[in-house]
C-alpha cells in the first residue's frame, strides 16, 4: 500500500509538469504535444531546455512579393 502513495503524488506531479511544459513551448513557438511527450519522458530536464532555447524565429505568414 505504501507504494501506490508514493506513486500517484509523483505521477500527478510528472502529468502536471508536462502540461505546464506544453504551454511554455507553445509560448515560444514550438510543438505543444511534442513537449508534452517529450516531458513525459525527461521531466524537469524538458522544463529546463525550453527556458533556456531561445523561441523559433518565424518568418512572415505570406512572402514579399518580388520585382
Amino acid at each position: 500500500m505504501d507504494t501506490l502513495n508514493d506513486y500517484v503524488p509523483t505521477g500527478l506531479f510528472w502529468v502536471s509538469l508536462a502540461l505546464i511544459n506544453a504551454g511554455l513551448a507553445e509560448q515560444k513557438g514550438r510543438s505543444r504535444l511534442r513537449w508534452f511527450l517529450g516531458s513525459l519522458l525527461i521531466g524537469p530536464l524538458a522544463t529546463a531546455l525550453i527556458v533556456i532555447w531561445a523561441p523559433v524565429e518565424t518568418g512572415p505568414a505570406f512572402p514579399p512579393p518580388r520585382g
